[in-house]
């Protein structure tokens, strides 16, 4: 499965939960909440279809002078990856190379002279929750020694390919959690 993904069965109706206990797993798109001392609004939600009828959601947080990208997986516990989009120019030429003759990067990347390990490869289908339309991708994350902070490379069909970084955070980095549209 992959990195920091919320994994749950399609939803058929709205998510219920307890209005006076609103937690991370909770939080859809038009939610609020506080995040690394500043106030971010859930602008977006994504949609990832893995097959087998695993479905996980992103969400697109928005703060004044910034924007993040935040996953919520749940397990044996809660773990929330947090990511901002990188410019995949930024990282090693040999990179791309890679994935175009072999069908996948390299097993190590360094970047910021930090070294990340390759620690999956998932393919599936993406939408943003507005659209009725899927499209096919493969990711793959890479997560640092402390595996704290973690790089995503992904390919959009033949020669598209996005990055970002971020980093693993705990359930209570985020809180006063709230529903502004219903």
């Amino acid at each position: 499965m992959p990195f920091g993904f919320f994994k749950k069965n399609k939803k058929e109706e709205e998510p219920h939960y307890d209005p006076t206990n609103i937690k991370v797993t909770d939080i859809r798109k038009g939610f609020v909440l506080d995040y690394d001392l500043k106030t971010w609004e859930v602008q977006d939600e994504y949609e990832y279809d893995w097959g087998d009828n695993n479905f996980s959601y992103e969400f697109k947080l928005v703060s004044a002078d910034d924007v993040v990208f935040l996953s919520v997986e749940e397990d044996d516990f809660v773990e929330c990856t947090v990511t901002r989009k990188l410019n995949f120019n930024k990282l090693d030429e040999e990179i791309e190379e890679a994935i175009l003759s072999k069908g996948k990067p390299p097993r190590q990347i360094i970047y910021n002279g930090t070294v990340f390990y390759r620690d999956g490869e998932h393919a599936g289908y993406f939408r943003n929750i507005k659209d009725t339309s899927f499209q096919p991708f493969v990711s793959w994350e890479y997560y640092d020694d402390s595996e704290k902070q973690v790089l995503v490379i992904e390919q959009w069909g033949d020669e598209d390919f996005e990055a970002s970084i971020g980093k693993v955070e705990s359930e209570s980095d985020f809180s006063n959690i709230l529903p502004i549209e219903m």
